[in-house]
C-alpha cells in the first residue's frame, strides 16, 4: 500500500485490468488486510467465470451444450437470472449469449475484418430465447455457450466494495480499469475526485467529475477495436446482426447506484448507436457521451 495524504491506495491486476483500492483511514495494517481481502475476491470472480479458463464454473457450464442440464450455485443463479432480466428489458440488445462471436471478431486493433458470411455462420448460437434457464438449472443447445464478460468487472467492483464496508466504515473507492464504486463521501464531505480519459488517446484525462456515492462505469472503443480504411469497428456486438453498431459513440460514462447498473446501461447506450443520448436520457441517469 502506498500512503498519499490521508488516503492508503492499493493495486494489483485481475480482469485484464489495473485494479486499485483508495481508503481513508489511518490504520496501514487494515488497509492492507482489507486490500488483500479485495485482491482475493477479485480473483476469485475471475477464475469462476473467466472464458479463457477450462477449469472455470463458467467452461464447465459450456462444455455441457448439448447435453444435460447444468445445477448451478446460487451465486451464478443470481447472474443469470440478472442476465434474464437484462435480455428482456433490453429488447434482446444485451445478450450473455452473444460471446460465440468472438469466434469470428479478434478486436487487437488490426484491419482484420471477419467476413460477413463467417459472422452470419454464428448467429444461430446466439440467443437467449433458446437457452431453457429454470432456476437453478441451464441447458445449453449444442453450440451455445454463455458470456459474463459483460456483467464480471463491474459485479467484482460491487461485491468487492461490499467487502471492504462489511469490515471497516471508512471512506474507500474501488476501482477495476475505471469502473468504480465509492462507499460515499470522503470525510467532511468533499468528493472523490474521478476521471473520463479522453478515447483518442486511452490514459489521458479528458474531465474530471467529482463523485460523492454510488458507481460509474465506462464504455467505449479506445483500447479493443478494429480499425479499417479510416473506420473504427467497436467490440460491443449487436447480438442480433453479429457487428458493432453503426453510429455509436466512442465513450460512454454513466453514474448509477451500483457497478453493474452502471456499466449495464453504458453497454446498451452504445448499442443504440446513434441514439444513445436519446437512451441515456430516458434512463434519468447522469452521463457523459463522448463521440
Amino acid at each position: 500500500m502506498e500512503r498519499r495524504g490521508d488516503l492508503w491506495i492499493g493495486r494489483f491486476a485481475a480482469m485484464a485490468s489495473p485494479c486499485e483500492l483508495q481508503l481513508e483511514l489511518a490504520d496501514g495494517v487494515l488497509a492492507d488486510t482489507l486490500l488483500r481481502a479485495v485482491a482475493d475476491e477479485a480473483r476469485r470472480i475471475e477464475a469462476k467465470y473467466s472464458r479463457y479458463r477450462e477449469d472455470s464454473a463458467l467452461s464447465a457450464i459450456n462444455a455441457a451444450a448439448g447435453g444435460e442440464p447444468v445445477t448451478v450455485d446460487d451465486e451464478t443463479a443470481g447472474l443469470l437470472d440478472l442476465a434474464a432480466r437484462c435480455h428482456a428489458m433490453s429488447g434482446g440488445l444485451f445478450d450473455v449469449t452473444s460471446g460465440v462471436l468472438r469466434r469470428a471478431w479478434r478486436f487487437d486493433g488490426s484491419d482484420r475484418l471477419p467476413s460477413r458470411a463467417r459472422v452470419k455462420t454464428l448467429l444461430p448460437l446466439v440467443g437467449w430465447e433458446k437457452l431453457r434457464w429454470e432456476r437453478p438449472a441451464l441447458t445449453l443447445p449444442a453450440g451455445m455457450e454463455i458470456d459474463l464478460g459483460g456483467l464480471g468487472k463491474e459485479y467484482a467492483v460491487d461485491r468487492c466494495l461490499e467487502r471492504v464496508t462489511s469490515r471497516c466504515g471508512s471512506p474507500c473507492m474501488v476501482n477495476f480499469g475505471g469502473d468504480l464504486r465509492v462507499s460515499g463521501p470522503r470525510a467532511g464531505g468533499r468528493p472523490w475526485r474521478v476521471a473520463i480519459e479522453d478515447p483518442a488517446v486511452p490514459d489521458r484525462p479528458l474531465r474530471l467529475l467529482d463523485v460523492t456515492g454510488g458507481a460509474l462505469a465506462t464504455s467505449g472503443d479506445s483500447r479493443r477495436f478494429l480499425l479499417r480504411r479510416g473506420r473504427r469497428y467497436s467490440h460491443v456486438l449487436n447480438p442480433r446482426t453479429g457487428w458493432p453498431q453503426p453510429g455509436a459513440p466512442r465513450s460512454v460514462s454513466v453514474a448509477a447506484g451500483s457497478c453493474l447498473e452502471a456499466g449495464l446501461l453504458a453497454t446498451l447506450a452504445l448499442l443504440h448507436g446513434r441514439d444513445a443520448e436519446a437512451f441515456l436520457a430516458a434512463q434519468d441517469v447522469r452521463h457523459w457521451v463522448l463521440r
